[in-house]
């Protein structure tokens, strides 16, 4: 059972490391290429491809291919993608703007799907070998997180210069982090996964009755918008999905931005944003062992609430600091605020789902949820946060991306505190403490 469970976290930590790789860095290397002001177009890219590639892979898994063996499909797809785009920044430092999106397009099409796949394989071997997933599941699960930051810091440091390769957290161009080698990094890992996949215990696929087109693509689940609560909270979510994606695209453009200026370009922070940034990783993995307690003490809504004030603070700490002391004081503690920015909307927003969904429609309730935040919810506010922050800042010679950097943050966390308040008044749900049964630990987190 060891072994079994090491196999499976092999499989988590090479999951997200994939992940990792490019999600928090791509927009330094974007905007020297040449596709600055394009940036929104490619994180929002992901929450539209994730509005119906999950659903169609997850038929194929139902149906036709065991998930283990499409998870490692998926990846050899998205790899191959990513190791092309290498490849075009390999042959111009300028590579052409929509062959460019076109084939990072299909590289996410292909990773988003893997994000449901790895759980669902990971959740049938664990179940066919006798494992309680509830229990056995999380700390499998966490160490995609670890993987996530380890790529993090990989590209953070390794640099290419003058031919040699080695790690520094000094001031050079020639880092991962600001290059088209962060997709040969995601490439080769997406590759290696692959091959695990083949590997690993089989998931055999299960007869289920047929279901009709619309319970099929979980579209059921829009009846739940007759009920007044149920509605609100998935309005909410779309609101709060819109801040989700923001700071993955623009925050160590932001920080790098200060290497621009001549008394902050030597500075730790500006030249090692990937790791300052990583900083958010490490608390949303923290930040999962506060839930069960805050959720029994204060109950769901109280919860939601915290996690949209603790957007306010994200991206408020952003407006206020800088990467010299003390101002980078404040950059730390936005990072470290993302924990409960994101983890305890996620979690608290699916348990209750659970809870209030018929089990009817409960596993289409949850897609539906999925769809409102990381669906349209991220691709809508990523789109508008680039338009704003294309508005205030541009793209120097240098690849910098500089301009009036205080008044985007102050806007998007505007934007949130408005979205915070109308909750706190709009949305009623009342919290009856349970001594006998505490709320139940999460099961997954997303990076």
């Amino acid at each position: 059972m060891k072994n079994l469970k090491l196999r499976l976290i092999v499989m988590n930590f090479l999951q997200f490391a994939v992940w990792g790789a490019y999600l928090t860095c791509m927009g330094n290397y974007l905007g020297r290429a040449g596709m600055g002001a394009n940036i929104a177009w490619f994180y929002a890219l992901q929450g539209i491809v994730s509005i119906f590639m999950p659903t169609i892979m997850g038929i194929v898994a139902d149906k036709w291919i065991q998930p283990q063996r499409l998870l490692g499909i998926c990846h050899m797809v998205a790899g191959a993608a990513m190791i092309g785009l290498w490849w075009m920044g390999a042959q111009s430092p300028t590579p052409d703007p929509t062959a460019f999106i076109s084939l990072y397009t299909v590289s996410v099409a292909f990773y988003m799907p893997t994000l449901a796949l790895s759980n669902t394989a990971a959740f049938t071997i664990l179940k066919e070998n006798g494992l309680d997933t509830v229990k056995n599941f999380p700390p499998i699960r966490v160490f995609g997180t670890i993987g996530f930051i380890a790529t993090m810091w990989f590209v953070n440091c390794a640099t290419l210069d003058d031919g040699s390769f080695f790690f520094s957290l000094g001031n050079y161009d020639g880092k991962f982090q600001y290059t088209h080698y962060q997709f040969l990094v995601s490439g080769i890992l997406s590759v290696i996964l692959f091959a695990y996949c083949f590997t690993l215990p089989q998931c055999k696929i299960v007869k289920k009755p047929k279901q009709s087109l619309a319970e099929t693509f979980g579209l059921n689940a829009f009846k739940l918008f007759k009920t007044k609560k149920m509605a609100l909270f998935f309005i909410f979510s779309m609101l709060l999905g819109m801040s989700l994606q923001v700071t993955n695209g623009y925050a160590t453009p932001f920080i790098t931005s200060f290497k621009g200026d001549p008394a902050m370009a030597h500075t730790f922070a500006a030249n090692n944003a990937t790791l300052l940034v990583s900083l958010s990783q490490i608390a949303e993995a923290l930040c999962i062992l506060l839930i069960p307690f805050f959720l029994k003490r204060f109950g769901i809504k109280i919860v939601m609430l915290i996690a949209m004030f603790a957007w306010v603070l994200r991206f408020g700490f952003f407006g206020l600091g800088n990467p010299a002391f003390p101002g980078v004081i404040l950059f730390i503690l936005s990072c470290l605020v993302y924990g409960v920015a994101f983890d305890f909307f996620n979690v608290s927003g699916g348990l209750f789902v659970d809870k209030e969904c018929d089990p009817s429609v409960r596993a289409s309730g949850q897609g539906l949820f999925m769809l409102m935040t990381n669906g349209l919810g991220a691709t809508i506010g990523t789109l508008a946060a680039g338009a704003i922050i294309n508005k205030f800042c541009a793209y120097n010679d240098q690849g910098f991306l500089m301009g009036e950097w205080k008044t985007p943050w102050f806007i998007f966390a505007g934007f949130a505190l408005v979205v915070a308040v109308s909750f706190m008044f709009l949305f009623k749900y009342k919290h009856v403490r349970d001594e006998e049964n505490p709320a139940p630990a999460p099961e997954t987190a997303e990076v």
